[in-house]
């Protein structure tokens, strides 16, 4: 029974350690790999998101190919102010030969291109018109010649006439005074009647009167007949210009060169109607030659007369100098002309165009980038600068000053020895970073 009693007590106490052993929780390890694994991904997540507002490079950024790009470097040099503008070579003086007076094509002695000589005949004009008024000139002129000489005539006659009529006077006065002072003595002596006396006297008086009137008329016919000589001289004088007027302008009518030269065209046909002042050509004259020279309207302001400039031809340089300028703007240009400061290059020809170097100014130090079509794109407000790692290029402000064909004077915004992309910006877009 003890026996018994002792196995049920172990049987029972096995049970109980069972059943106590069940009702107990089994406790779990907090760092496991799952719970480690989504804490570390939340970080990294967190940092991500932090780097990609507070750090991360936001700009638009285009993908571009490096070798399609013209990329230069900054550097620092000379700056020579000077433009480059095109000049046509023309004679150092040209005449234009104007038709002074016009009429229709007789005649056309000599063809352009041509030498001619001073004074030798080039066209000849019929104008029937002016042949006409200078013989009516003439005409007026010859009467005129006779009207003075007439008037003379006249004057002369009238002044015989009024000494005779003078001598008469006198012996008429000479007789009447002898008679007078006669009679005055007889009537003293109341010898004759008084009325005899008086009758002399009257007589006498009359005569001197008369010849006194007579003087003063002869007197007026002698300042008027000066007058209308004086008249009829300045008419005829006046009247003689014109014929020599009249005559110089038929012999305009034949057409001379008023210098030698290269008759170099010549704008009319026989038979053409050419009217007073038309162009009918001109003459260079060949002893020199100019540069005509076209420069846009931007750089009015700086061109003066003593500015130099120079060209190349048959491989030598020559300089020029600005001698005179035209004011009048066409189409956005002026024109300037240049002389040759040392000489006429051997060889030149008229007609023949060269690209001049311009000197604005003085060459002066400055920090410099090349011309290129980026500045169309940007007004050279920014340039997209290469970064040192060569991958990438940014947008960056910048300021330019002065430019040549060849380089930007750059004033802020570059230092030297960086490189920038300075080809043509159009296909960028609004991009602030270029990659490589």
């Amino acid at each position: 029974m003890a026996q018994l009693w002792n196995k049920f007590e172990k049987n029972e106490l096995e049970k109980t350690i069972a059943f106590s052993t069940m009702d107990r929780q089994i406790q779990k390890k907090f760092w496991n790999t799952q719970r480690i694994a989504m804490i570390g991904g939340g970080a990294l997540l967190a940092v991500f998101l932090v780097w990609q507002f507070a750090f991360a490079d936001k700009r638009s950024k285009l993908n571009v190919e490096k070798d399609k790009l013209t990329v230069s470097t900054v550097t620092q040099g000379d700056f020579d102010e000077f433009i480059v503008v095109t000049g046509v070579v023309l004679p150092l003086k040209t005449i234009r030969l104007d038709a002074i007076v016009g009429g229709y094509v007789k005649e056309k002695v000599v063809d352009g291109g041509n030498m001619v000589k001073q004074g030798q005949v080039i066209l000849k004009l019929e104008n029937q018109n002016l042949k006409l008024n200078f013989l009516q000139s003439e005409t007026e002129a010859s009467r005129l010649v006779n009207d003075l000489q007439n008037t003379r005539q006249r004057l002369k006659v009238e002044k015989f006439t009024i000494r005779q009529t003078l001598n008469d006077l006198d012996f008429q006065i000479d007789q009447a005074k002898d008679l007078y002072d006669r009679n005055k003595k007889l009537n003293n002596d109341k010898v004759i009647a008084e009325s005899d006396f008086m009758k002399s006297k009257r007589d006498y008086e009359k005569l001197v009167k008369q010849r006194e009137i007579t003087l003063e008329s002869s007197k007026y016919q002698e300042e008027n007949a000066a007058m209308q000589i004086k008249q009829l001289e300045g008419t005829l004088e006046r009247t003689q210009k014109n014929v020599q007027l009249w005559r110089e302008t038929l012999e305009n009518l034949v057409v001379k060169a008023p210098v030698g030269g290269l008759l170099s065209s010549i704008d009319v046909e026989v038979g053409s109607n050419i009217n007073q002042g038309q162009n009918i050509g001109q003459i260079d004259d060949l002893n020199g030659f100019k540069m005509r020279v076209d420069i846009d309207e931007h750089y009015i302001s700086r061109i003066f007369a003593g500015l130099g400039g120079s060209f190349e031809f048959n491989g030598k340089n020559f300089d020029l100098e600005i001698t005179k300028i035209y004011p009048e703007v066409r189409n956005g240009r002026f024109q300037v002309d240049m002389v040759f400061a040392k000489g006429v290059p051997e060889g030149i020809k008229r007609g023949q165009s060269s690209p001049i170097r311009l000197e604005l100014g003085k060459a002066t130090k400055a920090v410099l980038i090349p011309v290129g079509g980026f500045f169309s794109d940007t007004g050279g407000n920014w340039v997209y600068v290469v970064d040192k790692s060569g991958k990438k290029a940014q947008k960056r402000k910048i300021t330019l000053g002065r430019k040549n064909p060849e380089y930007f004077e750059v004033l802020e915004g570059l230092q030297v020895g960086e490189q920038v992309i300075t080809s043509s910006y159009e296909n960028f877009g609004d991009n602030e970073v270029l990659s490589f």
